[in-house]
């Protein structure tokens, strides 16, 4: 088992929370430059973010459908960050988690990371009943991914620095889908988009699921939590 730090950060805004990021990691990446020999994995960050649009490295601004003055009608801001993927919205009742940690205290490679990642959401899912899965050509977890009504439910977008990694991925819980309106999701125009209170047809204990996606991290990863 690595030893990783918890951190719930709760609701916080998505630029503090960046440059909160971005300190995690350099320190991360000063301890395995100096080769430090303790079990010592890195940090795992939950959080809620206020209403948020942000755009990957390699996404497209014609994807945010909205223009400035209706971001501020909407309460919303738009970043511009250094993950990769497309556009993607966070809000209230969004669980997003950002593991800073050094893949190589894991063993473990850039797509396995990912891989784990998805095996998280998927293992949660699980245990509401929920069978979802990848879809082929597109990052996230999906329901009925193999059909036409395919609709995401997690999306994914990290960036690795120097086998440090950031950002992670935000899981619909009792998230307000409406705000997906004003965006092509990842970059897609013919996908729906889904949370889990949604599919249950009601509001969902956010503090139950959280605790359930920290368990499944500490399996999935054999992570020991400080």
């Amino acid at each position: 088992m690595v030893n990783v730090k918890f951190i719930d950060l709760g609701l916080k805004d998505y630029k503090d929370t960046w440059e909160y990021q971005e300190t995690l990691l350099e320190e991360v990446q000063t301890q395995r430059k100096t080769g430090s020999k303790s079990n010592f994995g890195g940090y795992l960050l939950f959080v809620e973010h206020p209403h948020v649009y942000t755009l990957g490295k390699s996404g497209e601004i014609s994807n945010l459908l909205i223009s400035e003055n209706f971001l501020e009608q909407i309460g919303a801001k738009f970043y511009k960050i250094d993950r990769g993927g497309d556009i993607t919205y966070h809000g209230p009742g969004q669980l997003v988690c950002y593991p800073i940690i050094n893949l190589e205290k894991f063993n473990i490679g850039i797509r396995e990371y990912i891989e784990k990642l998805e095996d998280v959401v998927i293992n949660t899912l699980l245990c509401f009943e929920i069978k979802a899965g990848r879809q082929a050509g597109a990052t996230g977890i999906w329901l009925n991914e193999q059909n036409p009504q395919a609709r995401k439910i997690c999306a994914i977008g990290v960036r690795v620095s120097r086998f440090v990694t950031m950002h992670g991925f935000a899981f619909n819980i009792n998230t307000d889908l409406r705000y997906y309106s004003y965006i092509n999701p990842c970059g897609f125009q013919d996908k729906g988009v889904t949370s889990l209170s949604g599919e249950l047809k009601q509001e969902v204990n956010f503090n139950k699921v959280q605790q359930i996606v920290k368990e499944n991290f500490s399996e999935v990863f054999k992570m020991n939590f400080e």
